[in-house]
């Protein structure tokens, strides 16, 4: 089941790199290779504290939220926000590939995938 799953997010991943192609904003691919990593930023938070470090996290790697922002940014003709959204959805996609998962309040490595600790 967990291939399974990755290879969902393979696809949701790969889909999100190819509508980049089309709201590309003429960048150039090296731009977008960092602001594809961008999202991590949200790791910040935790700085502040464990609470707030998930809620931030979670905010930019929530895919109900990176879809709202890129249907309302197709919605209003905006390639801008649509390029976000669809850089959001892409990124998080991409990061449950790796195991990381939205994250719970009491630890970075607790998230709704499973626990990032070995064991």
């Amino acid at each position: 089941m967990k291939t399974i799953l990755k290879l969902e997010e393979a696809a949701m991943t790969a889909l999100g790199i190819y509508l980049l192609t089309i709201y590309n904003l003429h960048l150039s691919f090296w731009i977008w290779a960092i602001l594809f990593f961008s999202p991590d930023i949200g790791m910040l938070g935790y700085l502040v504290n464990t609470k707030i470090g998930a809620a931030v996290y979670n905010l930019f790697h929530h895919k109900g939220i990176a879809i709202a922002l890129a249907a309302t940014g197709f919605y209003l003709h905006n390639d801008v926000l649509t390029a976000i959204g669809i850089l959001l959805f892409a990124h998080a996609s991409f990061d449950r590939i790796m195991g990381y998962g939205l994250k719970y309040e009491d630890s970075f490595k607790n998230t709704h995938l499973g626990s990032l600790e070995k064991n």
